[in-house]
């Protein structure tokens, strides 16, 4: 466990249930902090009480709103730094900006990496983060970063619900090594969705790659965003002769018509993370949200007590 006189815990606006339970698990108190937003649309982000020579984690998405949020962590962590903390660790369940990591075409921003850089500039020490959605990021940034994954979390969850039916079904070319992972986890066949992605959000399905006529399907995806793509290939792998459709992501986004392609009848069950606090609009029996906060805890624990991270999957590997 740490020490709560030496590293203290906050939640900014994004993820303060999620933060509760992190702080519960290692048996310490969120500390107080005053985050206010002005009528003119300024941040103002301040701890109430001492931080000098602390180590602090702030646990903080860039969800939507995705840059009023990234403003309240800069703002605080200019606060931190100047009121003499000693490390600022930064917690970015969701890290927003993300999808903006090439240039994809030219006169385009790399925003991910403006994005490092700000985090950096205000004086993070270390980021920990959950399933970028390119791996390379952790290259964009000139502070410790340490990236999780919550495939074995997934896979435990599935474990025992998953059939010898069960096929695991990557939505796209990009995310067969993730499909993959959590394949073998389970001793489970793969297919593949062929698809184009002819617009920002909008995806044109081609075809199945893989056999899945009379299987259970169980797609896998790192986040799910307006629910277009997977919702055009969930009923494409019906449409093959799939029994179930079921989908699994660590970032459940749902922006805009998000919950009505997923709530439709076509997806038998939709499983996320608790990296985004789960709108309203997507609270239904069919959704499961699994939490990262015993696996965030157990971070800061091992980074507390100069332990390797990576030994916070064993728990999930029985």
């Amino acid at each position: 466990m740490i020490d709560s006189n030496k590293t203290v815990i906050y939640s900014l606006s994004a993820n303060k249930e999620l933060t509760n339970e992190v702080a519960k698990i290692l048996g310490v108190k969120v500390s107080p902090c005053n985050v206010n937003h002005f009528a003119d649309g300024e941040v103002l982000c301040e701890p109430i009480e001492t931080v000098r020579e602390k180590d602090v984690y702030i646990i903080q998405s860039t969800c939507n709103p995705v840059t009023e949020n990234l403003m309240e962590i800069l703002v605080f962590v200019d606060a931190l730094k100047r009121a003499s903390a000693r490390k600022i660790n930064v917690v970015i369940p969701y890290f927003g900006y993300a999808r903006q990591d090439r240039k994809a075409k030219p006169r385009q921003p790399i925003t991910s990496k403006l994005v490092a850089n700000l985090l950096y500039t205000a004086g993070v020490h270390r980021v920990i983060t959950v399933e970028l959605h390119a791996a390379q990021i952790q290259g964009f940034f000139d502070c410790l970063v340490d990236e999780l994954t919550a495939i074995p979390l997934l896979s435990k969850y599935f474990k025992n619900k998953v059939t010898k039916d069960t096929v695991i079904v990557s939505p796209d070319h990009g995310g067969v090594n993730r499909a993959r992972r959590i394949a073998e986890r389970l001793n489970l066949p793969i297919a593949i969705i062929d698809k184009r992605r002819v617009a920002a959000n909008v995806a044109e399905v081609m075809n199945i790659i893989g056999d899945v006529n009379g299987k259970d399907c169980l797609m896998i995806d790192d986040m799910i965003d307006t629910a277009g793509s997977c919702s055009a290939g969930a009923k494409l792998l019906k449409a093959k002769g799939a029994k179930t459709v079921s989908i699994a992501c660590t970032h459940g986004v749902f922006s805009g018509p998000a919950a009505e392609r997923l709530l439709d009848g076509t997806f038998d069950q939709i499983v996320c993370t608790d990296s985004i606090p789960l709108p309203e609009k997507m609270k239904h029996p069919k959704v499961k949200v699994l939490s990262l906060a015993p696996m965030i805890a157990s971070v800061i624990d091992h980074i507390e007590n100069g332990e390797a991270v990576s030994l916070v999957y064993d728990v999930y590997n029985d």
